[in-house]
């Protein structure tokens, strides 16, 4: 579940945008300060709908400071304000706000930005990863996790360093003599038989791709492309 930080000094205001939010499926928490936000541990939420102008300090400020820190820098800000003036837009925007929103405003309307906000990060995300496809294969090389057409399956170390290496060596023959080379410890003793366990496992879990894995009688094994 996806988790928002409204910050913004109205508290009704807060409080619709919370009953709303959470109604869509989000998770929550409202700050009615720029300070108060920063009690909450910024780094938890994944996207922040931010007021501009607060007493004390002021929408724009957090987001300066959030731009700054590293660990702050990459989580998307919606800046939410009465200020609907051209250059309070241009400036949210230079400063790294990823949409801006003039109140009064539907609240249809704030959801679709959210939704909209977050697909763009997620893509980023993807984008950013050490990620290994082909087709609907997906391997996160970072995380060591399998997606297999968008379902998370479960793969043992062995397994992932076999379809790992299927899919950076496409079209190349592998004798399972490589394979145990290649996988396996060097002070652990396999046999063939092991391969052809591993292989046969892999396969099952890898469901309609299962037959891109090809077997040269004698030789070995290759992932064709």
């Amino acid at each position: 579940m996806k988790k928002i930080l409204v910050v913004d000094d109205e508290l009704a205001l807060c409080e619709i945008m919370q009953f709303n939010l959470e109604a869509a499926g989000y998770s929550v928490q409202t700050a009615c300060s720029a300070e108060e936000a920063l009690t909450y541990g910024i780094t938890q939420f994944d996207i922040i709908l931010l007021d501009i102008m607060m007493d004390g300090m002021s929408g724009f400020d957090l987001a300066r400071l959030m731009r700054k820190e590293e660990r702050t820098r990459d989580i998307p800000i919606i800046f939410i304000t009465a200020c609907n003036d051209e250059d309070n837009r241009v400036n949210g925007l230079e400063m790294g706000g990823d949409d801006y929103i003039s109140k009064p405003f539907s609240i249809r309307e704030v959801l679709a930005r959210v939704a909209a906000v977050l697909r763009r990060t997620s893509d980023r995300k993807k984008q950013k990863a050490n990620l290994l496809t082909y087709e609907g294969i997906t391997i996160n090389l970072d995380l060591k996790t399998v997606e297999i057409d968008g379902n998370d399956v479960a793969f043992t170390k062995t397994e992932f360093e076999i379809l790992c290496l299927f899919l950076k060596e496409q079209g190349r023959l592998f004798s399972r003599k490589e394979l145990i080379g290649i996988v396996w410890p060097s002070d652990v003793v396999v046999l063939n038989r092991t391969v052809d366990v591993n292989i046969t496992r892999l396969r099952k879990k890898i469901g309609r791709y299962a037959d891109r894995i090809v077997t040269r009688q004698g030789y070995g094994y290759f992932f064709q492309k």
